[in-house]
């Protein structure tokens, strides 16, 4: 996926979830918007080094929008979550998600289930299962390469699973994919810490079939790229900390 020009600056704080003020590199002040509906625990420090898009279109209120941010003053982390089901998408287009080849047509957004869900990404091929694909984006590392999910509590997250765990029940594949968009993370669980609720249900899902993958963004000058497989473990509640 080819990113526009960013322009750099420095976080100056992030609030009502949608807004973060921003000092750009040139001195001056704006306030952007920001694509991301979780927490950001740990992606949004004041002082972070952040890099946003002109947009630049009358139809908007905010003429920036937050890309990507330095965390920790050595990884990078897209925040815009809006961009994850674009890249799970190229990415098995290009055929780089081995569990997920095979199917030549890919819809957006359809409506299945029972308690009025969307898919991000449905899977067809005659004489293959319906493969269901729920997108999840991954920026929270909380030290020693591990990434969890989610960052904060996610009653929508569970709903997902319940739905994902009848597709199973019915015939088809449900797929629980972890967009990994930290270059810091090096393995997923879910996060006993934060929603234990959450985790408990993802690990009864995985027991009913559904299938997890995590794949990591690769970062490059002007481009984002799923291409990195990474280990997915339940874990427990004593482990994680």
């Amino acid at each position: 996926m080819k990113l526009p020009d960013l322009l750099e600056g420095r976080l100056i704080r992030r609030y009502k979830r949608f807004l973060a003020d921003v000092q750009l590199t040139d001195g001056s002040e704006v306030t952007a918007h920001c694509p991301n509906t979780g927490s950001m625990k740990n992606c949004a420090e004041p002082g972070s080094r952040v890099w946003l898009q002109d947009v630049n279109s009358p139809k908007r209120k905010l003429r920036y929008r937050w890309e990507l941010v330095e965390v920790e003053g050595r990884y990078l982390a897209c925040i815009n979550t809006a961009r994850a089901n674009d890249l799970v998408r190229e990415a098995i287009i290009a055929k780089r998600i081995e569990a997920l080849n095979g199917y030549s047509t890919i819809q957006s957004e359809r409506p299945y289930g029972n308690e009025g869900s969307r898919i991000d990404l449905l899977l067809t091929e005659p004489g293959l299962p319906d493969c269901f694909v729920e997108v999840k984006n991954v920026t929270l590392r909380i030290g020693d390469g591990l990434g969890t999910f989610p960052d904060a509590v996610t009653d929508r997250g569970r709903k997902h699973l319940r739905e994902l765990m009848a597709v199973v029940k019915g015939g088809d594949r449900g797929v629980l994919f972890f967009n990994v968009a930290h270059s810091g993370i090096q393995r997923v669980e879910p996060a006993w810490d934060i929603d234990p609720t959450y985790a408990e249900t993802l690990v009864e899902a995985v027991e009913a079939g559904v299938e997890v993958l995590a794949y990591q963004i690769e970062f490059s000058p002007g481009q984002l790229n799923l291409r990195h497989l990474l280990p997915f473990r339940p874990g427990t509640p004593f482990l994680c900390t």
